[in-house]
């Protein structure tokens, strides 16, 4: 089980993790050892999550998200099987409660008058440098 928050926790059979030989530096061991670790959790089925929580979800996750809803999360940072796979979890984690944090919604305001008067202000004193890059007439 991965505790997210006192709300939010995921059940064993939500997540899958693979592993495979990781790639880079690391001598023989890279050869020999699988450490590279693919967490799969399956966002779309998960009863712990909300639908809106899921949307965000979604959004956040971007190329991680498969098209049968399932968020694929890979790592071979270190030549450790268990860090590589606390480091994937630890980012599962980070996402959801990213996700969890609803936007706040954007209330309309007006702008004073203080801010009106000094913008047209702003626009009259630019219109009269505009203004004097005329041609010079010989009249004088």
């Amino acid at each position: 089980m991965l505790v997210i928050n006192d709300q939010v926790q995921l059940q064993d059979w939500e997540l899958t993790e693979q592993f495979m030989r990781a790639s880079g530096p690391g001598g023989q061991n890279v050869n020999k050892v699988a450490t590279a670790v693919e967490l799969r959790f399956e966002a779309e089925r998960s009863p712990s999550l909300s639908a809106p929580v899921k949307t965000r979800l979604r959004r956040l996750a971007g190329r991680r998200w498969t098209r049968d809803g399932a968020i694929v999360i890979q790592c071979d940072e270190t030549r450790s099987q268990a860090r590589n796979r606390d480091i994937a979890r630890d980012r599962l984690a980070e996402l959801i409660q990213k996700a969890l944090v609803a936007p706040k919604k954007r209330v309309k305001t007006k702008p004073t008058w203080g801010s009106q008067q000094r913008r047209l202000k702003a626009k009259k004193v630019r219109g009269d440098v505009k203004a004097m890059r005329g041609r010079v007439s010989d009249q004088e």
